[in-house]
């Protein structure tokens, strides 16, 4: 049994990298391993430890120190700076302090006086569990096997069969103090053993060194796994009861998520922005189609760690909403959620304590949709992301063990108790306040150019996801490439558009609502620019003008502003347009009187959105050379000959045309963006045009 077995495919312990790396760099070598395999434990899930020899920084004396990962964090994707650090001796002494289960939530205030060199990161709840084991290396998983047997209703009699006595089990307890001394009186009982499972938990196991630890741990996962897929063979019985129905088309999923989404997150915004995110893999698929779906979502989840991102049960809509739109549909869907919210109140009515925390937002995390797959609700895409990663592991928990015996979810009031922990709500407290546009979705055409990017940029620092559009799709793949990188994957999306096309326009808005539910932001950016004699301007030149800047700033705010309309929380539109727009340039007829369109486009918006709450404005940009694609073309040229100057002159010329004497830059136009798009700086503004543009006396509004 101790071998791991290569089917499994489980990350492999590299020898070579393990002989360069100190103590704490093993610890976190095998961290990140472990980390990185959803089978052994979920996102953010689990922690590892080592008692390793140092210098006491006061003393000079060697000492017994705990590294355990800290509170918060991921084991994936931590550094060395996720662990905390704490004097062993001082933790084992805080036995004697210890008053009893009833009290040992106020054992976590010692923990930070057990410290070692002044280390900042924050003790977890689980420290305990790692320091009252004898075993130099530690581990604690939430492998989806071992929780599925631990989810059991004869959780205990199976785990001595499925390991043959090898490992232990032990009855349902928070984490906390009082299970660390559960696991240390376990283990004096049963010194023999190689790990623990914890009912409706998850698993603890040990080893001398950091190697034989993931050794053992993913070998008693295999072996878990292997077990389970044994069993299920032998049955031979379908998962969840076998198919209920069919899953609808891929263009009719598509459609149906479109006209779902952005009324859902609408609805469930009243508290706050939220995001969406959307799973369609082949386990929820197989989940929501089946015989079981409503029996086993109604039973909640095991894991405290998949409870708490999931919230005590989903909310399943029926195919009937499917085919409805307009009022109807939103009707519908509050009428669903209204009752998720009763049933939700009910529950914290029914398991409230004394000192329990006001009821949070009692709207659904997960929402199952039968025929189509998962869609997961929270305040930031990776929230959303992640929750339904927990989901699937609930979903793999639900399927296995009740394939061989009968799933039993976490009880209602222990459920309650982790949801409303209070130390759960201090974590919650000291979580720092959200940037502006966090739970925002902006969506930029021309989103790869110069202003495009230092547009996208700036909404992205205050919290914003970003949608960007653009006709080049080598710079738009670089771009978001890039950004990414920054502000990472959950941030971010591209769509390759040509937005003088209606078609790629309204496919385009339906994939971003695929991604993030909605659009609250719009800004209209994409442009070209041409100059000519007015006796010189072709059809073509002028047509080519129109429909890039008038026409494409038309379609895409309409299907915006149809979104919005459907959200019903109101939004933000910015036209780019330009000082041209304001007052006419000799020879640029074509590009003025597009751009003249553009700020009149704006007005209209602005008057048919107010009584929706969806502000439009304007911003002017002139002059805009440096990092601008417009100027990359003949139009420089082109202006320079205008204005009977050289090429290379004209940024000082522009410079020294305007009233303050100063350059614009990208970034210039992203902070007029900014503010207009802002609901704190700007609710009050629709209608209106803001000039960045160093000074025009001729382009002045009044």
């Amino acid at each position: 049994m101790n071998a791991v077995p290569t089917s499994h495919a489980f990350p492999q312990w590299s020898k070579e990298l393990a002989a360069t790396l100190d103590e704490p760099g093993l610890l976190l070598y095998r961290s990140n391993l472990l980390g990185s395999d959803l089978r052994i434990t979920n996102y953010g899930g689990g922690n590892t430890s080592a008692k390793i020899i140092q210098k006491d920084p006061l003393s000079g004396a060697d000492v017994s120190v705990l590294w355990v990962k800290g509170s918060g964090g991921d084991l994936g994707s931590m550094k060395r700076d996720g662990f905390s650090t704490l004097y062993l001796d001082k933790l084992h002494s805080l036995q004697a302090l210890y008053r009893g289960p009833a009290h040992e939530d106020e054992m976590v205030a010692y923990l930070p006086h057990c410290t070692f060199n002044l280390n900042p990161r924050a003790a977890s709840i689980d420290t305990p569990l790692h320091a009252f084991l004898p075993f130099r290396h530690v581990d604690h998983m939430h492998p989806d096997a071992v929780i599925a047997i631990a989810a059991m209703a004869k959780s205990e009699a199976l785990t001595h069969t499925i390991f043959d006595g090898t490992v232990g089990w032990l009855p349902w307890r928070k984490p906390g103090f009082e299970l660390g001394l559960m696991l240390q009186r376990h283990q004096t009982a049963h010194p023999d053993q190689r790990g623990v499972v914890l009912a409706g938990h998850g698993l603890f196991t040990w080893g001398d060194d950091a190697k034989s630890c993931y050794e053992n741990t993913v070998g008693v996962i295999a072996h878990a796994q292997n077990w389970l897929a044994r069993q299920s063979a032998a049955r031979n019985t379908a998962a969840f009861g076998g198919s209920a129905r069919a899953s609808l088309e891929p263009t009719v999923q598509d459609a149906t998520l479109a006209r779902l989404l952005p009324v859902l997150r609408g609805l469930t915004s009243q508290t706050g922005n939220k995001l969406l995110h959307v799973n369609r893999q082949a386990e929820v698929v197989e989940f929501v189609n089946s015989r079981e779906l409503a029996a086993l979502a109604a039973l909640g989840t095991s894991c405290p760690d998949h409870f708490l991102r999931t919230k005590i049960r989903p909310l399943i809509l029926e195919e009937a909403l499917y085919n409805l739109e307009g009022g109807p549909l939103t009707d519908a869907l509050e009428a669903k959620l209204a009752a998720y919210r009763a049933d939700y109140a009910a529950y914290y009515e029914r398991c409230k304590r004394a000192d329990s925390p006001a009821m949070r937002d009692a709207n659904p995390v997960v929402i199952l949709l039968p025929g189509i797959g998962m869609v997961c609700i929270a305040r930031d895409k990776a929230t959303a992301r992640i929750a339904g990663e927990f989901y699937v592991n609930a979903i793999n928990v639900m399927r296995d063990a009740n394939a061989i015996d009968r799933y039993i979810g976490l009880p209602e009031q222990e459920a309650f108790d982790i949801e409303y922990w209070l130390l759960e709500e201090a974590k919650l407290q000291r979580m720092p306040k959200p940037k502006p546009l966090a739970g925002k979705v902006t969506l930029v055409t021309g989103g790869a150019g110069g202003i495009g990017r230092a547009i996208v940029e700036r909404q992205l620092q205050e919290g914003a996801c970003a949608v960007l559009l653009d006709i080049d799709a080598a710079a738009l793949d670089a771009t978001v490439g890039e950004l990414t990188q920054q502000y990472s994957k959950d941030a971010v999306r591209g769509i390759a558009c040509d937005v003088t096309s209606e078609e790629a326009v309204q496919a385009a808005f339906a994939r971003a609502i695929l991604e993030f539910g909605g659009v609250d932001i719009l800004v209209s950016n994409a442009g070209i620019a041409s100059a000519s004699p007015l006796e010189d301007t072709t059809l073509e030149l002028w047509n080519r003008n129109q429909s890039v800047l008038a026409t494409a700033y038309f379609l895409v705010g309409r299907e915006a502003f149809r979104l919005m309309k459907a959200q019903a929380t109101g939004g933000a539109m910015v036209f780019i347009a330009s000082k041209n727009g304001m007052v006419a340039s000799s020879q640029a007829v074509a590009y003025c009187a597009a751009k003249a369109a553009e700020i009149q486009l704006s007005r209209s918006f602005a008057l048919e959105g107010a009584p929706l709450g969806i502000r439009c404005n304007v911003v002017n940009p002139d002059a805009v050379l440096r990092g601008s694609k417009i100027w990359t073309g003949s139009w420089s040229q082109e202006r320079a000959a205008a204005n009977k100057v050289e090429t290379q002159d004209l940024e000082a010329f522009y410079r020294d045309r305007s009233l303050l004497k100063r350059s614009v830059f990208p970034q210039d136009i992203a902070e007029a963006t900014y503010f207009f798009s802002a609901e704190h700086l700007s609710a009050k503004s629709t209608g209106n045009i803001l000039n960045v543009d160093a000074g025009n006396l001729a382009a002045f509004t009044r």
